[in-house]
């Protein structure tokens, strides 16, 4: 139903533009120059590591360096692009392995660096990499025809991902191999449905059914098999979501995972892969059924759990965030998660394992490339965010250009340039369960259709409204929230750097570790559900700390609240107490993905 723009003809401006330049100057940006998996990968030759993490890099550093018309991030990008075509075999098989190590190998990595070379070679338009996809997939075809080749551990729960580049095969090529050998990947493939139950109580072992990243990925299978099949949709997306949060969301629309399903404890916490995850999740669900509540759902997750998870200059990351995160640090003896370790909730250029390193920079780039996305008549504006789309319609050069601050400002303004008159249907979606007008007129439905003849210079002004509540979280807990943002107490911290070297990944300024220890209160609960919101400005870091660009000023009172087992990093999960300590003050709560240190969710004040 809806499809992305070529990466030429997106132009991300505003705010957006800036925090892919921060990216791209940070950690995600510079991981070939100083990360030896990257750096030295197998994947271009190298001695280290040749699975998952290239691949990762790749499907993000990508539209990130055409996005930024960066020519130097592009020809770093083509070095590895070329590097990985330039070594498939013959036969069409591209995974750095040996032959005698095909029959065993994890496929996982197979349909990661096919979906890669795929939207590259769509969105960037070079041929030879949709040709390599082609060779690959039909060489996989063949091998599992013959069956020396069969789904196994992540490729076998992780199959939907496969579905990504056959999709692409099937719309340029057509060919009934590409149907039959979705056919098979999904008949291997495990099927989560089957898990549900093990959802509702965390397990404290590690399994693949509930593990947080393949969860995340998992909510659009339905959708991503939709070309290759005759059935009905039946938003099993939204059925297993439901099911998930129940028993283990959070405040931003995440799911608990530390990496296996945690429940709803605002402690708890949720790996980094899964928040980009999600997002490309959503951005799939949107794109193939056309629902706008995975827009919301993208919106949440994006303006939230993703800056929160990084630091302002992007050069550190965590590998779990925590709604109520009163500090980061090594933690002494066993580790409070479900599976990670005691590192895990550190910033740091690799804190418990890789991964998140690799994958953590397609966030920002895919959310970016997203802002306008083709409809069937026209263009959808998915999320207004300032970008600027130049385009061909009907034969005619058109450019529509959104400007404004949202979500840190309840008005865009799009203005559409036409060569000559062209008649198009230009769409805007309203996000969330704001109130909206366009031009001045109040509209209900969610995405506004404007179907008609363009000439010349016309605006379209979208103004928002959106009312700060408290919303109520498992027991009798509350967050802050309006529209698409989230709120929460920041906590002043104290980072302390920590360089060293460890299993020959040298960790040093910018990319070394740090411990965040609190320096203010944090024990607080609602006074009242009274809040006073107030929008501030976008600054250069957009999501920074120390000049937030929204506030909820809401009144708070000190509350009896200990420690999780003894430990001096991280709270309670929920407050010994609900009566009040003191007298009551006014606080500034802040968007949460401007936090660092945070306290989310709050106990309402007994009277």
């Amino acid at each position: 139903m809806y499809s992305n723009f070529k990466y030429s003809e997106i132009r991300p401006t505003g705010w957006i533009a800036r925090q892919l330049r921060i990216q791209a100057e940070g950690l995600a940006g510079n991981l070939d120059n100083m990360w030896p998996d990257v750096q030295n990968s197998a994947w271009i030759g190298g001695d280290k590591e040749g699975w998952e993490r290239v691949p990762y890099w790749l499907d993000g550093f990508i539209p990130l360096a055409y996005l930024l018309r960066d020519k130097a991030m592009i020809a770093r990008a083509q070095r590895y692009l070329t590097a990985i075509m330039d070594r498939q075999q013959p036969d069409g098989w591209i995974c750095p392995c040996s032959d005698e190590a095909r029959a065993n190998y994890d496929m996982w990595a197979h349909f990661l660096i096919c979906k890669v070379l795929a939207e590259y070679g769509v969105y960037a338009e070079d041929d030879r990499a949709v040709e390599c996809v082609y060779k690959a997939m039909k060489n996989l075809y063949s091998r599992m025809k013959e069956g020396s080749t069969a789904l196994r551990w992540w490729g076998k729960f992780r199959h939907f991902e496969g579905m990504i580049s056959l999709y692409i095969l099937k719309e340029r090529y057509g060919e009934e191999w590409i149907d039959e050998l979705a056919q098979m990947i999904r008949t291997q493939g495990a099927d989560y449905a089957d898990y549900t139950e093990e959802w509702k109580v965390p397990i404290f072992c590690w399994h693949q059914q509930t593990h947080i990243v393949n969860l995340s990925m998992m909510l659009k299978s339905e959708a991503v098999y939709l070309p290759f099949s005759n059935g009905e949709y039946k938003d099993e997306a939204q059925r297993l979501y439901d099911i998930l949060y129940k028993y283990n969301g959070t405040a931003v629309g995440i799911i608990n995972g530390d990496e296996c399903l945690a429940g709803v404890s605002p402690v708890a916490g949720t790996e980094l892969c899964a928040v980009v995850e999600m997002m490309y999740s959503c951005e799939k669900l949107f794109a193939m059924t056309g629902d706008v509540k995975w827009l919301n759902l993208l919106e949440r997750v994006t303006f939230n759990a993703l800056p929160a998870t990084t630091s302002e200059d992007m050069w550190t990351h965590q590998y779990v965030q925590q709604a109520n995160q009163i500090g980061c640090a090594h933690l002494p003896g066993k580790s409070p998660w479900i599976t990670n370790g005691s590192e895990a909730n550190m910033f740091g250029l690799e804190p418990n394992y890789g991964c998140c390193t690799a994958n953590m920079g397609q966030g920002w780039p895919k959310f970016a490339h997203g802002v306008f996305l083709k409809s069937e008549n026209g263009v959808l504006a998915a999320v207004p965010v300032s970008s600027r789309l130049d385009t061909v319609i009907n034969g005619v050069k058109v450019c529509i250009e959104c400007k404004g601050d949202y979500p840190f400002s309840d008005k865009a303004v799009f203005t559409v340039k036409t060569e000559k008159p062209v008649k198009f249907e230009f769409s805007v979606r309203v996000p969330a369960d704001g109130e909206a007008k366009i031009n001045g007129k109040p509209r209900k439905s969610r995405i506004i259709k404007l179907n008609k003849t363009w000439r010349g210079e016309q605006k379209v002004t979208l103004e928002l409204k959106f009312t700060p509540r408290l919303t109520a979280r498992p027991r009798q807990m509350y967050f802050a929230e309006r529209g698409s943002l989230v709120f929460a107490l920041p906590i002043d911290a104290e980072w302390r750097m920590c360089e060293f070297e460890r299993d020959g990944i040298v960790r040093k300024f910018p990319y070394c570790d740090y411990e965040l220890y609190p320096k203010s209160d944090w024990a607080f609960g609602f006074d009242s559900g009274k809040l006073k919101f107030s929008f501030g400005k976008v600054g250069d870091i957009p999501f920074s700390e120390k000049n937030a660009p929204a506030a909820i000023k809401a009144k708070l009172a000190p509350v009896e609240w200990g420690y999780l087992r003894g430990y001096t990093t991280v709270a309670d999960r929920y407050p010994a107490h609900r009566k009040a300590l003191g007298p009551a003050k006014e606080f500034t709560l802040i968007p949460y993905g401007c936090t660092k240190l945070r306290m989310t969710e709050l106990p309402k004040i007994k009277k």
